[in-house]
């Protein structure tokens, strides 16, 4: 029997969750090896065999991606799955003709073969680029759910980057849960403030195991969707945020224009800060890729817990990590904050990075005076604390969704930026969903 020899590239992330439902159950192929890029600490390990599978009793080996070409040759591999996200339509092309350029084949897998069906219905909340927003119109929809008397259960886009074998299912229902599951700074950004609002997540590495769990306290599920990626799950109501800060990018970036294109209802956020040609240049390509998808108008004012304290002061600005890394942006909404509340100087972090903060400067070199907030690994959290105890400012303004208080020490004042999505059109989110919520209301 022949066997197609395979390699997924990936970040931890749609890599696992392709080979669990394309690979891991299929004897014609073998995936002899995953590559890992844009997350730190996952390369060098390995998929583990109670997730592998019986197929796999050693488990899959996790390579750098540098070494692509190496392990194509070494393994005489016959195709390579990209599945990366939040990438440009460029870059996945280089990609491709590395791997071609040595005979193999280069395959993305669709929502066809990837989208698990669920009894419940689903609403999903993606995005166009990383830092578009989504985390608030996500907390909003599942208000509006809640709202209507639905049990709601929020599924994360997978962030695994602990003991994948440990992390295959996981439910939070408190923060002693996060606690107790060592999540990074990274996932509380995204689970803390469902938490707060009463919600449960699921998230982990075994989505068929986790949409098992899920289904079984759910009356409507949301797809809390990262990294620009398209669900996991089929749903019946497909929500997606382009930000006009970064125009052209809803047509730039894989998959995040498989987003646009199959978006039931568009989000335009932070158009109250967003250039004006921008906003209509972002308007004219929405009708050209998907006209018949609704477009909701919002702004995300950002609020601070103490604006006094930043009036006159040097202020050192923590912001969002992948908003600012992967996602392109050179600021966030803690920058607007303190400028709006009267910031004497945005203190300039770069030159007080220590360890791998220093090599994130490198890796990103757009980003603008501000610290993002990265904690993959402990030692990197350490890095963190080193380097904000470093910069000589009179306040720390925290922008990211995280109380970082909870995680690391910091000693010069610190206030807190929050941000929540309002809707500033004729049509509102609720307005725009109405036809799925008497669906769910039904099913329920």
């Amino acid at each position: 029997m022949d066997v197609t020899k395979v390699i997924i590239m990936g970040a931890a992330g749609r890599d696992f969750h392709n080979f669990n439902v394309v690979f891991r159950q299929d004897p014609h192929s073998r995936v002899v090896a995953f590559t890992a890029a844009q997350i730190p600490t996952i390369a060098g390990r390995w998929y583990p065999p109670a997730l592998a599978g019986r197929l796999y009793p050693s488990g899959i080996p996790i390579f750098p991606e540098s070494q692509l070409e190496s392990l194509i040759r070494e393994h005489d591999v016959d195709q390579v799955v990209f599945a990366s996200s939040d990438v440009a339509h460029e870059e996945v092309m280089h990609q491709a003709s590395r791997v071609m350029a040595l005979g193999a084949e280069f395959r993305l897998l669709g929502p066809g073969r990837t989208m698990l069906r669920t009894s419940k219905p689903v609403v999903s909340v993606c995005a166009v680029r990383t830092g578009c927003g989504k985390s608030p119109v996500a907390r909003k929809v599942a208000a509006i759910l809640r709202e209507r008397g639905l049990r709601v259960v929020v599924v994360r886009h997978p962030m695994p980057y602990g003991d994948l074998a440990r992390q295959a299912v996981q439910r939070f229902a408190s923060f002693d849960d996060l606690a107790k599951a060592d999540c990074t700074i990274e996932e509380r950004e995204e689970y803390e403030p469902h938490l707060d609002q009463g919600f449960v997540v699921f998230a982990g590495v075994d989505y068929e195991r986790i949409l098992a769990s899920a289904e079984r306290e759910a009356d409507v599920m949301l797809w809390d969707g990262g990294n620009n990626d398209f669900p996991f799950f089929v749903p019946e109501l497909e929500i997606v945020l382009i930000d006009p800060h970064r125009a052209g990018h809803e047509r730039r970036y894989f998959p995040g224009e498989v987003n646009a294109l199959r978006a039931h209802i568009i989000v335009l956020t932070k158009l109250d800060t967003a250039p004006p040609a921008q906003v209509k240049a972002v308007r004219r390509s929405i009708r050209e890729l998907n006209p018949r998808a609704v477009v909701v108008d919002s702004i995300m004012p950002p609020t601070v817990d103490r604006p006094d304290a930043l009036t006159g002061k040097r202020v050192l600005v923590i912001e969002d990590g992948p908003t600012l890394s992967h996602g392109g942006m050179g600021f966030g909404a803690g920058t607007v904050a303190a400028k709006q509340c009267g910031a004497r100087e945005l203190v300039d972090p770069r030159p007080y990075a220590v360890g791998s903060l220093r090599d994130v400067f490198k890796a990103y070199p757009h980003i603008g005076p501000a610290l993002p907030a990265m904690g993959y690994a402990p030692e990197q959290l350490r890095n963190l604390e080193d380097t904000i105890r470093r910069v000589p400012c009179d306040v720390v303004v925290i922008a990211t969704p995280v109380d970082l208080g909870r995680q690391i020490t910091i000693s010069q004042p610190t206030c807190r930026v929050r941000y929540e999505v309002q809707e500033i059109g004729d049509l509102t989110i609720r307005q725009a969903m109405a036809n799925f919520l008497e669906k769910a209301a039904r099913h329920a």
